[in-house]
C-alpha cells in the first residue's frame, strides 16, 4: 500500500472524514449537525500537529508526507466544506456564490502557499514556527460555529444571512492578506477547544 501510516495522521484523517459526513448532512438539510461537524474538524486539525510532534523518529518523507496530507485535507475541511455549509444556509444567490468562489480559492491559495514556504522553513530550522502569515484557514471552525450560534439565538435569526455572508467574506479575504498571526501556544489551544467544545454541546442541546 502506498501512504505512510502512523498515528500521526490518523486525527487527520478523523477530520476529513468528519468534513466529508458534514457534507452529506448540510446537502441534506441538517445544518446544526453539518456545523458540530465542522468544529469537530477543527478540533482535530488543533490536535494533528501536536500529536505528529511526538513522534521523534520521523523520516523526512513522512514529515513531507504529513505536511501534503494536512493540506490537502484542509482544502476539503475548511475550503470545500464551509463553502458548501454557507450555500445551504443561505448563500445560494449570485452574491453568495460568488464570495463562495472566491472564499474557496483564497483557501487553495494559502494552503499552497504555506507548504512552499514550510517546505523552505524545515530546511533552514528545526524551531517551532512562531507566526502564520495570513488568516489561517482551520480559523473557520471557529467563527463560523460561533456566527450560527448567535444568530440562531431569538431575534438574531433575522441577521443569519447577512452574518454568514460578511464572515464568509471578510475571512476569505484575510487567508491572503499578508499579515502576522501569532501561533497558539499549548495553553491558548486548549483554551480554544474549550470553548469550541462547549459550544457544541450548546449547539447540541438548545438550537
Amino acid at each position: 500500500m502506498i501512504g505512510y501510516y502512523n498515528y500521526t495522521v490518523y486525527v487527520t484523517y478523523m477530520s476529513l472524514i468528519s468534513s466529508v459526513i458534514g457534507i452529506f448532512l448540510a446537502f441534506g438539510h441538517q445544518p446544526k449537525w453539518a456545523i458540530t461537524c465542522l468544529a469537530i474538524s477543527g478540533l482535530c486539525d488543533m490536535l494533528d500537529g501536536k500529536i505528529a510532534r511526538t513522534k521523534k523518529d520521523r523520516t523526512p518523507e513522512e514529515k513531507a508526507f504529513g505536511i501534503q496530507i494536512d493540506s490537502l485535507c484542509d482544502v476539503v475541511c475548511f475550503g470545500v466544506f464551509p463553502a458548501i455549509l454557507a450555500y445551504t444556509l443561505c448563500m445560494n444567490k449570485p452574491i453568495g456564490i460568488v464570495i463562495l468562489c472566491l472564499y474557496v480559492t483564497n483557501a487553495v491559495i494559502r494552503l499552497a502557499y504555506y507548504n512552499v514556504m514550510e517546505e523552505i522553513r524545515q530546511k533552514q530550522t528545526t524551531e517551532k514556527r512562531e507566526f502564520y502569515s495570513g488568516l489561517p484557514v482551520t480559523t473557520i471552525a471557529i467563527l463560523l460555529p460561533i456566527v450560527y450560534l448567535v444568530a440562531s439565538i431569538g431575534p438574531m435569526r433575522v441577521y443569519l444571512s447577512f452574518l454568514v455572508h460578511s464572515c464568509m467574506a471578510v475571512v476569505g479575504l484575510l487567508f491572503v492578506v499578508d499579515f502576522k498571526v501569532r501561533k497558539l501556544n499549548n495553553a491558548q489551544a486548549v483554551f480554544v477547544v474549550a470553548v469550541v467544545a462547549m459550544a457544541i454541546m450548546f449547539l447540541m442541546r438548545w438550537i
